[in-house]
């Protein structure tokens, strides 16, 4: 349903699941498992995987902490896109390796909600993509000590928030990784 109407193909996008942003995630473990069925799916399924990778102070390019963990092993073939902003758009190559794959919705997982997760649907929504969030294979850090929410509560709220977002023409939905599908 996009307002991309040329783009009619589905990818699997992987937000900086990498060692320094992982290192104390919420339910760490779990998340990237489920992370890594979606993207042993989407190999088998023929959908694009499109992996994005933050650095910053924290995240040097080329130290331990901004590699991926172990337990994902991005592909030569698929695209990486490097950024240093929370919206995985923001002067980054994304929208043009979408562009040239056809890509009109996406199937968002990673790290961390309340940031870069966040806003990369929001980019993507407004810039006429299908956004369906994986509501078990996204997570954050404790960030409670500085007046946010706990890690588990900011998951849900914005799992419940995104399944009400509309804009003409797009959807955006929230599903659990088992029930992900990377066609129509």
């Amino acid at each position: 349903m996009t307002t991309l109407s040329d783009r009619p193909n589905t990818a699997l996008m992987v937000i900086d699941v990498q060692n320094g942003v992982m290192a104390d995630a919420h339910r760490r473990d779990a998340v990237v498992a489920n992370i890594s069925s979606l993207v042993d799916r989407a190999r088998e399924e023929g959908a694009p995987i499109v992996w994005v990778q933050h650095s910053d102070e924290q995240l040097q390019q080329g130290s331990d902490a901004w590699e991926y963990v172990p337990e994902l092993t991005r592909q030569e073939s698929e695209p990486l896109v490097h950024k240093r902003f929370g919206d995985s758009f923001e002067d980054t190559a994304l929208e043009n390796v979408l562009a040239m794959a056809g890509i009109g919705a996406l199937v968002v997982t990673g790290a961390e909600t309340d940031a870069c997760v966040r806003s990369t649907i929001h980019g993507a929504f407004v810039r006429g993509y299908d956004v369906t969030l994986v509501g078990d294979a996204h997570t954050t850090q404790d960030q409670s000590t500085w007046g946010a929410p706990p890690p588990d509560m900011v998951i849900a709220h914005t799992n419940l928030y995104w399944q009400y977002q509309t804009a003409p023409a797009r959807t955006a939905r929230v599903t659990e990784t088992k029930d992900v599908t990377f066609t129509g």
